[in-house]
């Protein structure tokens, strides 16, 4: 076999053995109405932050506060660790005066920060019940 032809082939073979682009840890979720979190390129790792307030998101620099209802307590295969389990998936949108604003669809928070968040929020129990 000519060298020509040996050499796409393995160039080919190599090609359809990559793994799947960084993106796809994002293609299975859902919102809490049953539509994608994800378009393709709004989902990205987050760091996280719990305040007695809420949580937070770093997004493209600014904190943004995550609707409660947004959240998913899991683990993404293939989370690279980097910001600890968190992940947000949503629109980033320019204002008149050129400021930024980020609309959260789902954010992915680690199982383990949902007893976090119920005692940074003084809530107890699990029927969501505030503390004294």
């Amino acid at each position: 076999m000519s060298i020509r032809l040996f050499l796409p082939a393995i160039l080919l073979a190599i090609g359809l053995n990559q793994p799947a682009a960084a993106h796809d840890i994002y293609s299975h979720l859902t919102d809490s109405w049953g539509n994608s979190c994800c378009n393709g390129k709004d989902c990205r790792p987050a760091r996280y932050r719990v305040t007695p307030t809420g949580v937070w998101m770093l997004v493209d620099g600014d904190w943004v506060e995550v609707p409660g209802y947004t959240i998913q307590y899991r683990a993404l295969a293939d989370d690279t660790g980097e910001t600890n389990g968190g992940h947000w998936c949503g629109r980033t949108y320019q204002r008149v005066d050129n400021s930024w604003f980020h609309v959260t669809q789902c954010a992915v928070l680690p199982p383990g920060a949902a007893a976090l968040i119920r005692l940074r929020l003084g809530l107890v129990g699990t029927g969501g019940e505030r503390g004294p």
